[in-house]
Protein backbone atom coordinates (compact mmCIF):
# COMPACT_ATOMS: atom_id res chain seq x y z
CA UNK A 1 0.00 0.00 0.00
CA UNK A 2 3.41 2.08 0.29
CA UNK A 3 3.92 1.81 -2.78
CA UNK A 4 0.28 2.68 -4.56
CA UNK A 5 1.05 5.74 -2.37
CA UNK A 6 3.71 6.42 -3.92
CA UNK A 7 2.30 6.07 -7.06
CA UNK A 8 -0.41 8.62 -6.71
CA UNK A 9 2.03 11.28 -5.46
CA UNK A 10 4.07 11.43 -8.14
CA UNK A 11 3.74 12.60 -11.20
CA UNK A 12 1.90 10.23 -13.67
CA UNK A 13 4.00 8.71 -16.52
CA UNK A 14 2.39 6.51 -19.12
CA UNK A 15 2.89 2.75 -18.04
CA UNK A 16 3.68 1.42 -21.57
CA UNK A 17 5.78 4.37 -23.39
CA UNK A 18 6.47 6.84 -19.89
CA UNK A 19 5.75 9.46 -21.64
CA UNK A 20 3.73 12.43 -19.21
CA UNK A 21 -0.45 11.79 -20.18
CA UNK A 22 -2.29 14.49 -21.34
CA UNK A 23 -4.72 14.35 -18.15
CA UNK A 24 -3.02 13.86 -14.39
CA UNK A 25 -5.76 10.97 -13.75
CA UNK A 26 -4.76 8.79 -16.82
CA UNK A 27 -2.30 5.96 -16.11
CA UNK A 28 -1.61 5.42 -20.11
CA UNK A 29 -1.33 8.23 -22.87
CA UNK A 30 -4.12 8.33 -25.53
CA UNK A 31 -1.82 6.85 -28.51
CA UNK A 32 -1.08 3.63 -26.22
CA UNK A 33 -4.50 3.24 -25.41
CA UNK A 34 -5.66 3.38 -28.46
CA UNK A 35 -2.71 0.57 -30.16
CA UNK A 36 -3.21 -1.80 -27.08
CA UNK A 37 -6.78 -1.60 -26.18
CA UNK A 38 -8.96 -0.75 -29.29
CA UNK A 39 -12.47 -2.56 -29.06
CA UNK A 40 -12.30 -5.38 -31.10
CA UNK A 41 -16.00 -6.58 -31.87
CA UNK A 42 -15.14 -9.75 -33.84
CA UNK A 43 -15.16 -11.64 -30.25
CA UNK A 44 -17.76 -14.39 -28.95
CA UNK A 45 -20.34 -13.15 -27.64
CA UNK A 46 -20.06 -15.66 -24.29
CA UNK A 47 -16.22 -15.85 -23.79
CA UNK A 48 -14.89 -13.12 -25.50
CA UNK A 49 -12.21 -15.13 -27.29
CA UNK A 50 -11.69 -13.70 -30.83
CA UNK A 51 -13.41 -15.28 -33.46
CA UNK A 52 -13.62 -14.82 -37.42
CA UNK A 53 -16.26 -12.11 -38.01
CA UNK A 54 -19.77 -13.11 -39.32
CA UNK A 55 -22.63 -11.98 -41.38
CA UNK A 56 -23.81 -8.34 -39.73
CA UNK A 57 -25.95 -8.85 -36.90
CA UNK A 58 -26.01 -12.48 -36.60
CA UNK A 59 -24.59 -13.42 -33.06
CA UNK A 60 -21.38 -14.32 -32.98
CA UNK A 61 -20.46 -17.56 -30.66
CA UNK A 62 -17.35 -19.66 -30.77
CA UNK A 63 -17.39 -23.16 -31.56
CA UNK A 64 -16.28 -24.61 -27.53
CA UNK A 65 -19.03 -22.30 -26.27
CA UNK A 66 -21.24 -23.92 -28.78
CA UNK A 67 -19.88 -27.53 -28.05
CA UNK A 68 -20.57 -26.34 -23.92
CA UNK A 69 -22.67 -23.63 -23.61
CA UNK A 70 -21.04 -21.29 -20.26
CA UNK A 71 -22.85 -20.29 -17.61
CA UNK A 72 -22.18 -16.67 -17.78
CA UNK A 73 -24.42 -15.08 -20.58
CA UNK A 74 -21.65 -12.32 -22.07
CA UNK A 75 -18.34 -11.39 -21.61
CA UNK A 76 -16.96 -7.89 -22.40
CA UNK A 77 -12.83 -7.91 -22.15
CA UNK A 78 -10.52 -4.73 -23.12
CA UNK A 79 -7.78 -6.84 -24.51
CA UNK A 80 -5.53 -9.52 -25.17
CA UNK A 81 -3.76 -11.22 -22.61
CA UNK A 82 -0.18 -10.11 -24.84
CA UNK A 83 2.58 -7.54 -24.37
CA UNK A 84 2.25 -4.75 -23.12
CA UNK A 85 -1.35 -5.67 -21.30
CA UNK A 86 -0.55 -8.54 -19.48
CA UNK A 87 2.61 -6.61 -17.83
CA UNK A 88 0.37 -3.87 -16.76
CA UNK A 89 -2.34 -6.63 -15.12
CA UNK A 90 1.35 -7.85 -13.39
CA UNK A 91 1.82 -4.77 -12.27
CA UNK A 92 -1.48 -4.29 -10.67
CA UNK A 93 -1.69 -7.23 -9.08
CA UNK A 94 1.93 -7.44 -7.94
CA UNK A 95 3.29 -3.80 -7.38
CA UNK A 96 0.15 -2.36 -5.99
CA UNK A 97 -0.56 0.08 -9.54
CA UNK A 98 -4.06 0.66 -8.62
CA UNK A 99 -3.86 3.50 -10.88
CA UNK A 100 -4.15 1.03 -13.44
CA UNK A 101 -7.26 -0.77 -11.78
CA UNK A 102 -9.33 2.91 -11.73
CA UNK A 103 -8.15 2.90 -15.82
CA UNK A 104 -9.70 -0.33 -16.34
CA UNK A 105 -12.58 0.20 -14.37
CA UNK A 106 -13.12 3.86 -16.04
CA UNK A 107 -12.61 1.63 -19.46
CA UNK A 108 -15.16 -1.31 -18.75
CA UNK A 109 -17.92 1.32 -18.12
CA UNK A 110 -16.95 3.03 -21.45
CA UNK A 111 -17.28 -0.05 -23.11
CA UNK A 112 -20.97 -1.30 -21.56
CA UNK A 113 -22.21 2.27 -22.30
CA UNK A 114 -24.94 0.66 -24.53
CA UNK A 115 -26.29 -0.97 -21.08
CA UNK A 116 -28.43 1.14 -19.72
CA UNK A 117 -28.02 1.19 -15.41
CA UNK A 118 -30.84 -0.83 -13.84
CA UNK A 119 -31.52 -0.78 -10.46
CA UNK A 120 -32.08 -4.24 -10.01
CA UNK A 121 -27.90 -4.15 -11.58
CA UNK A 122 -25.31 -5.01 -8.97
CA UNK A 123 -21.55 -5.46 -9.81
CA UNK A 124 -19.49 -8.31 -7.98
CA UNK A 125 -16.01 -8.76 -8.00
CA UNK A 126 -14.53 -12.39 -8.15
CA UNK A 127 -12.92 -12.92 -4.35
CA UNK A 128 -9.63 -13.87 -3.76
CA UNK A 129 -9.11 -16.81 -1.46
CA UNK A 130 -8.28 -15.46 1.82
CA UNK A 131 -4.63 -16.60 1.92
CA UNK A 132 -3.56 -15.04 -1.45
CA UNK A 133 -5.60 -11.63 -0.06
CA UNK A 134 -3.70 -11.71 2.75
CA UNK A 135 0.00 -12.23 0.89
CA UNK A 136 -1.08 -9.18 -1.79
CA UNK A 137 -3.03 -7.10 0.66
CA UNK A 138 -5.70 -6.74 -1.51
CA UNK A 139 -7.96 -7.87 -4.07
CA UNK A 140 -7.26 -6.22 -7.56
CA UNK A 141 -10.63 -7.31 -9.10
CA UNK A 142 -12.12 -5.18 -6.33
CA UNK A 143 -10.30 -1.97 -7.23
CA UNK A 144 -11.42 -2.39 -10.84
CA UNK A 145 -14.91 -3.21 -10.18
CA UNK A 146 -15.44 -0.28 -7.63
CA UNK A 147 -14.12 1.99 -10.40
CA UNK A 148 -16.21 0.55 -13.00
CA UNK A 149 -19.49 0.93 -10.73
CA UNK A 150 -18.24 4.51 -10.20
CA UNK A 151 -17.99 5.33 -13.76
CA UNK A 152 -21.24 3.48 -14.99
CA UNK A 153 -23.25 4.35 -12.29
CA UNK A 154 -24.08 1.21 -10.58
CA UNK A 155 -24.03 -0.73 -7.35
CA UNK A 156 -21.11 -2.15 -5.97
CA UNK A 157 -21.89 -5.09 -3.90
CA UNK A 158 -18.61 -7.47 -2.37
CA UNK A 159 -20.28 -9.43 0.77
CA UNK A 160 -22.67 -11.60 -1.34
CA UNK A 161 -20.01 -13.55 -3.37
CA UNK A 162 -18.37 -15.32 -0.67
CA UNK A 163 -15.08 -17.55 -1.70
CA UNK A 164 -15.42 -21.06 0.53
CA UNK A 165 -12.53 -22.74 -0.13
CA UNK A 166 -8.84 -22.77 -1.11
CA UNK A 167 -7.83 -23.45 -4.46
CA UNK A 168 -4.47 -24.26 -6.21
CA UNK A 169 -3.44 -21.34 -8.85
CA UNK A 170 -5.56 -21.97 -11.61
CA UNK A 171 -2.49 -21.33 -14.22
CA UNK A 172 -0.54 -24.83 -13.35
CA UNK A 173 -3.50 -26.47 -14.02
CA UNK A 174 -4.84 -28.19 -17.40
CA UNK A 175 -8.96 -27.57 -18.46
CA UNK A 176 -10.22 -30.39 -17.14
CA UNK A 177 -8.51 -29.67 -13.37
CA UNK A 178 -9.02 -25.99 -13.50
CA UNK A 179 -13.01 -27.05 -13.69
CA UNK A 180 -13.01 -29.51 -10.61
CA UNK A 181 -10.26 -27.11 -8.77
CA UNK A 182 -12.92 -24.68 -8.42
CA UNK A 183 -16.14 -26.67 -8.22
CA UNK A 184 -17.57 -25.89 -4.83
CA UNK A 185 -15.36 -23.16 -4.05
CA UNK A 186 -17.96 -20.14 -4.38
CA UNK A 187 -21.17 -19.60 -2.68
CA UNK A 188 -23.60 -16.99 -2.50
CA UNK A 189 -24.66 -15.12 0.68
CA UNK A 190 -28.52 -14.06 0.13
CA UNK A 191 -30.58 -14.22 -2.73
CA UNK A 192 -29.91 -12.36 -6.28
CA UNK A 193 -33.25 -12.88 -7.20
CA UNK A 194 -34.20 -11.24 -11.32
CA UNK A 195 -30.57 -9.12 -11.08
CA UNK A 196 -28.61 -8.72 -13.71
CA UNK A 197 -25.17 -8.75 -12.23
CA UNK A 198 -21.82 -7.57 -13.84
CA UNK A 199 -18.85 -10.01 -12.63
CA UNK A 200 -15.49 -8.24 -12.60
CA UNK A 201 -12.02 -10.24 -13.04
CA UNK A 202 -8.34 -9.38 -14.44
CA UNK A 203 -8.22 -12.15 -16.40
CA UNK A 204 -9.85 -14.98 -18.38
CA UNK A 205 -8.50 -18.14 -19.72
CA UNK A 206 -10.55 -21.31 -19.80
CA UNK A 207 -13.45 -19.45 -17.83
CA UNK A 208 -13.71 -22.51 -15.30
CA UNK A 209 -13.50 -19.46 -12.50
CA UNK A 210 -16.21 -17.34 -14.03
CA UNK A 211 -18.28 -20.45 -15.28
CA UNK A 212 -18.53 -21.43 -11.32
CA UNK A 213 -18.95 -18.32 -10.23
CA UNK A 214 -21.49 -17.73 -12.68
CA UNK A 215 -23.65 -21.29 -11.74
CA UNK A 216 -23.73 -19.97 -7.94
CA UNK A 217 -24.94 -16.88 -8.99
CA UNK A 218 -28.25 -18.31 -11.28
CA UNK A 219 -28.54 -20.52 -7.98
CA UNK A 220 -29.00 -17.69 -6.28
CA UNK A 221 -31.42 -16.34 -8.54
CA UNK A 222 -29.27 -14.17 -11.03
CA UNK A 223 -31.30 -13.33 -14.29
CA UNK A 224 -28.44 -12.15 -15.95
CA UNK A 225 -24.47 -12.59 -15.29
CA UNK A 226 -22.09 -10.61 -17.41
CA UNK A 227 -18.29 -10.61 -17.01
CA UNK A 228 -16.15 -7.74 -16.99
CA UNK A 229 -12.38 -8.40 -17.52
CA UNK A 230 -9.01 -6.81 -18.14
CA UNK A 231 -7.80 -9.20 -20.74
CA UNK A 232 -8.45 -12.32 -22.47
CA UNK A 233 -6.07 -15.04 -23.48
CA UNK A 234 -5.98 -15.95 -26.84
Amino acid sequence: MLRSLVYRLLPLRCVVCELQPGTPATSICTQCEADFFAAISARCERCAICVPRGKTGSPRICGRCLANMPEFDATTTLADYVSPVDGMVMALKFTARLDLAQFFGQLLASRVSAVPPTDDAVVIPVPLAFERARQRGFNQSHHIARAFAVASHRRLVVDRLLRIRHTPPQQSLALKERRSNVRGAFAVEGSLRGQHVFVVDDVITTGSTLDEVARVLKQAGAAHVHNLIVARTP
